[in-house]
């Protein structure tokens, strides 16, 4: 499993950039990026290096910040791999709340990172069909 935050910002200017200052400060590394709106505020969902301290110095400065485990898989650079591993995990009946990846890894393939209900039996029905899952220290 990877950890990931989970950051609640307004929607107005600069909301993000008062997460990413902060996280810039604390000398934590942004390794991935999402952000989900709604009409008042966004979830900023991010891997980085060091989920406790970012944590502790965002909550510091008045940010609601939670984190979550999630699933990161490794997927070649191909055409229909990401098709494949989505198909993998509906017949497994393994349902995706939200996926986002990341490619900054040198000379690595890109990793999609998923989040579901179900992680133990999205690890096992993904590792019975040769998925590669990657842990924080891969990263």
């Amino acid at each position: 499993m990877i950890r990931q935050i989970s950051v609640f910002v307004e929607n107005r200017p600069g909301s993000l950039m008062n997460v990413t200052q902060e996280l810039t400060k604390s000398h934590i590394n942004i390794r991935a990026v999402a952000s989900f709106d709604t009409p008042e505020f966004g979830i900023l969902r991010m891997i980085v290096d060091n989920p406790e301290a970012a944590k502790e110095s965002l909550t510091a400065k008045g940010f609601v910040v939670r984190i979550h485990e999630v699933i990161g898989v490794e997927l070649k650079d191909e055409k229909g791999n990401l098709n494949q591993m989505l198909a993998i995990l509906a017949d497994g009946k393994i349902n995706v709340n939200y996926i986002y990846s990341f490619v900054i890894r040198e000379q690595k393939a890109p990793v999609m990172v998923f989040s579901t209900d179900d992680y133990e039996s999205a690890a096992k029905i993904l590792a019975g069909k040769n998925v590669k899952m990657i842990e924080e220290d891969e990263l």
